[in-house]
């Protein structure tokens, strides 16, 4: 059976998280919901105390335990590589052609748009709607300036909200495929056109360019933070 009560990170999470929450409201600061969630589910997950599934085999006529999991998205690792192993087969196994080479893009965030997004999720979805636009337009124009006919870019996009330390840190994680699908309307089938190369000149481009639409969209929206917020 796991026994994640051994492990250095639960055993910090369980002897603070009260002494964090009482810390915090004194201070009159507010937990998210969502972080509460996600820890609470934590210290839970793989506890018999917090429930179990009995299994048995007929075959060797053994009797085991199975604690439940808190199958959260945050920080757990146990959930969030099982998650993560699933998910990474599925996409090899069904989603990305083989003959597609990938290119992971990283958006980061800084700090005044990352606790916008982190807070609502409408702002969250704008944000990496803009992104997955800018990079898909990046691609596409790219093909349609060799003449390739109505290309069309494709990836996955990920939203991780905490990094190695723990800290509460918004950002994207987009596979994409480097290259585009060209079709002509007259021919059956799709012709797969590999993206040559990407060049500082044009991740700099990339960035303003989505640095701008994300200023202007949240602004639209009435969520953009000013400077004495």
């Amino acid at each position: 059976r796991r026994e994640p009560e051994g492990t250095v990170l639960y055993r910090i999470v369980q002897s603070e998280w009260a002494t964090a929450q009482s810390l915090l409201a004194h201070r009159e600061r507010h937990i998210p919901r969502f972080c509460r969630r996600e820890v609470e589910g934590f210290l839970r997950c793989g506890i018999l105390a917090h429930g179990f599934a009995r299994v048995f085999c007929e075959d060797c006529r053994c009797d085991e335990v199975v604690a439940f999991s808190c199958k959260g998205r945050g920080f757990c690792p146990s959930c969030g590589t099982r998650r993560m192993v699933d998910t990474a087969a599925f996409l090899v196994d069904k989603v990305i052609p083989d003959e597609a080479p990938v290119r992971q893009w990283v958006l980061s965030l800084p700090y005044r748009v990352r606790f916008v997004c982190a807070h609502d999720p409408a702002a969250l979805a704008a944000v990496r709607r803009i992104l997955v636009r800018a990079i898909a337009g990046y691609y596409e124009r790219t093909a349609a300036h060799l003449g390739k006919p109505r290309p069309r870019a494709g990836a996955v996009a990920f939203v991780q909200r905490f990094d190695s330390a723990l800290r509460l840190n918004v950002h994207f994680h987009v596979l994409w495929l480097d290259g585009v699908y060209s079709h002509q309307l007259e021919r059956i089938g799709v012709e797969w056109c590999e993206h040559e190369q990407v060049t500082d000149a044009d991740v700099a481009l990339l960035v303003r360019r989505v640095r701008d639409r994300v200023r202007r969209k949240l602004r639209q929206l009435g969520k953009w933070p000013e400077d004495g917020d």
